[in-house]
């Protein structure tokens, strides 16, 4: 499923070392800005201690986790949208993501100077955000035009399309994002075709130092309180220790660091669930001697799509999908078992798959 998380933030946050933290993928971190080209792109594993569960009842030769594609957007600054620093080429990177981490500086360091000459998290956010609204509010007039031609000719639809991207530019004007514009859900089609910045669901990561990791600064609540109008997640990871975290190929190890710095998991494993909810998406387990492994589909994902995410034969050749509840076979013990209990389901192509639910398809190409 090629779904993307993009990562953003003003140069010199921190983004490339949390990237790093979760990627498969090694990014060179300096703390140049402008050092960089090119975005990174990696995958991530979402961690899942379902699939540990599942395989003490079910052993198994192998565990696959689902994962997510995630792409590391070099820095931007102000003037972005007219081609400063990395320009506009990297806005046109978040154009192609499905959802946004926006990294913001939340620690002081003398080795690593802040473009603006001081630290504000608050008016970082600001700054990308502005940048994102002025190419928005571009895409959302050049549309205004073709539809005014439209009604010209006596398109009646095209003037409701109006009206609605009349809201959408006033919105803008108003240093809004496109994702609170007062729209009805129906109505948001007439932005479709425009893949706007602003309106992709967005996760705020303070990137704290290591005295901070577990409470915070007054950074993280000025954070807070700037986006707590909204119903964006606030996360607080501090970047650094998380990079030596990752370093450590001892999960022993690992945990002695994590149980030092006062924490119970890495803070990265927070942000990985958190992006995977953020790109709305969700996970079902096939189980089996050979290999338990999690696959992810959206929300409201059908039987034969989720079937599809498998291979697409077993969509094409759907029969019908045989269901059981992660909590029942956990409860329960077995597959025998749980049948004996009348939670075993056998449900067709219109059953919604439910996240956590261990699939078995019935099919015939």
């Amino acid at each position: 499923m090629a779904l993307q998380c993009g990562i953003i933030g003003i140069t010199n946050v921190g983004k490339t070392t949390i990237f790093n933290s979760i990627s498969n993928t090694k990014a060179e971190a300096t703390a140049f800005a402008f050092s960089t080209n090119k975005s990174n792109v990696g995958m991530i594993s979402v961690p899942d201690p379902r699939l540990h569960a599942l395989e003490k009842l079910q052993p198994t030769e192998r565990l696959i986790p689902t994962s997510v594609e995630i792409v590391d957007i070099p820095g931007l600054t102000k003037g972005a949208n007219k081609g400063e620093g990395v320009g506009n080429s990297f806005l046109s990177d978040i154009r192609n993501t499905d959802a946004l981490i926006h990294v913001v500086r939340c620690f002081d360091s003398e080795d690593l100077p802040h473009i603006d000459g001081s630290v504000n998290p608050v008016r970082d956010i600001e700054t990308i955000d502005l940048e994102l609204q002025v190419k928005d509010l571009e895409s959302v007039e050049k549309k205004m035009q073709k539809l005014d031609k439209l009604i010209r000719v006596g398109d009646k639809e095209a003037k409701r399309g109006l009206e609605v991207l009349k809201v959408y530019k006033d919105h803008l004007e108003n240093f809004q994002n496109a994702r609170t514009a007062p729209v009805d859900e129906e109505d948001r089609k007439w932005i479709a075709d425009l893949s706007l910045l602003t309106v992709k669901p967005v996760l705020y990561v303070c990137n704290v130092d290591e005295s901070s990791a577990n409470d915070g600064n007054a950074y993280v609540e000025a954070v807070r309180a700037a986006v707590s109008g909204g119903d964006a997640e606030v996360l607080v990871i501090a970047g650094a220790l998380e990079a030596e975290i990752a370093e450590l190929e001892d999960i022993d190890d690992r945990m002695v660091f994590l149980q030092d710095a006062g924490l119970t998991e890495p803070g990265v494993n927070k942000l990985i669930r958190s992006a995977y909810s953020l790109l709305n998406l969700e996970t079902f387990f096939t189980v089996g001697p050979k290999e338990i492994r999690a696959w992810t589909i959206r929300k409201g994902a059908t039987a034969p799509q989720a079937a599809g995410v498998i291979h697409s034969d077993l969509e094409r050749g759907f029969i019908r999908a045989e269901v059981m509840a992660y909590d029942d076979f956990i409860q329960y013990g077995s597959e025998t078992a749980v049948k004996n209990a009348g939670k075993f389901r056998v449900e067709g192509k219109s059953y919604l798959v439910k996240d956590g639910d261990i699939l078995h398809i019935r099919f015939n190409v």
